[in-house]
């Protein structure tokens, strides 16, 4: 009988994720991220111990991509919508509810569920994440693609476990939107398409509106996992609509925010410190902020941003103080 393989690629660790890593150095937003990252590792690790069933190689692929080192960005929206709205259900204030706690190992499982097949060579062909060799290059395309495939269904399973039985329907509705054809799925279509030049030109982003192109992409293909976790640590936490509604402004002018960002990093940053390569979306000829409006006018738009998703949560007042602070901290990282 031929062996299963049972472990992880030779080289690469399986255990829980390290805290990001130049967020540190007595940045606040570090030091939260690293706090949320110590609260919801434990969480995904839960989520992983599967019985027998789970073929071995399969769950170390799992392992790899849901504990790679990162910066738990998503997780971190869930929990600190919760604490914005006044998280009353856990058991200490500094403490978030199991509620919360699950919709973040969701979210997170979804956004590594697209991150591995992302990265497959039929999509964007990456071969580095997070600093270590993308999921297909540390295993097989198969498995990736598996991996991915198991990452969302476990998404699904542990939100509809997780959240009070009241809200758990409507918190899996708004996971699955985010993550489906008019949303996350559907921004990556539009994405490769004009990439690949599939559209009508006006369509691909190469008429009189680039810009307005690039945001309905990445509106849906980065932003809609975004404002599904601020939604889903609102329902955790028993927000009202208006409280839901004002979490929804911040997450819109959030995501494109970190697009931009993400873009100035990709064509100015270094791969040691973003944990991938650099300046790929340049050799694609993908359309990016920087390459459509310039350097100086992208980190203007960016700001311009923050300040309006900062302004949103002016109802929350102190409650949401690290949610702004992350807004501020978003376009100004090197990672």
């Amino acid at each position: 009988m031929m062996a299963v393989r049972h472990d992880t690629p030779a080289g690469q660790r399986q255990g829980p994720a390290q805290s990001p890593r130049s967020t540190g150095d007595g940045c606040p937003v570090g030091e939260a991220l690293a706090a949320v990252t110590a609260l919801v590792d434990p969480r995904l690790e839960a989520a992983l111990a599967l019985s027998d069933d789970a073929p071995p190689r399969l769950l170390a692929a799992m392992r790899y991509a849901l504990l790679a080192p990162g910066k738990r960005l998503r997780p971190a929206l869930v929990l600190w919508a919760a604490e914005a709205v006044g998280d009353a259900r856990g058991p200490s204030p500094a403490t978030p509810s199991s509620a919360a706690l699950a919709a973040a190992a969701a979210v997170e499982m979804i956004h590594a569920y697209s991150l591995v097949h992302d990265d497959l060579p039929a999509m964007d062909d990456d071969d580095l994440r997070r600093g270590r060799p993308t999921c297909h290059r540390a295993f097989d395309e198969a498995t990736a693609i598996l991996c991915g495939d198991a990452l969302q269904a476990l998404a699904f399973e542990t939100l509809a476990a997780g959240l009070p039985p009241a809200v758990a329907a409507r918190g899996c509705a708004i996971l699955a939107r985010a993550a489906g054809p008019e949303m996350l799925v559907g921004g990556q279509s539009d994405d490769l398409a004009a990439e690949r030049g599939w559209l009508e030109t006006e369509r691909a982003g190469t008429g009189d509106d680039p810009v307005a192109w690039m945001e309905r992409v990445h509106r849906r293909k980065t932003g809609a996992l975004f404002r599904a976790s601020l939604a889903l640590g609102g329902l955790a936490a028993g927000a009202d609509e208006p409280s839901l509604g004002a979490l929804d402004t911040f997450g819109r002018a959030f995501g494109l925010a970190f697009q931009i960002a993400d873009d100035l990093l990709d064509a100015e940053g270094d791969a040691d410190a973003t944990g991938k390569r650099v300046g790929k979306d340049a050799e694609r000829g993908k359309l990016t902020y920087p390459t459509v409006l310039g350097v100086d006018a992208s980190r203007r738009h960016a700001q311009a941003l923050v300040q309006e998703a900062t302004a949103a949560l002016e109802p929350f007042a102190e409650r949401a103080a690290t949610l702004c602070r992350l807004a501020s901290w978003i376009v100004s990282r090197d990672h």
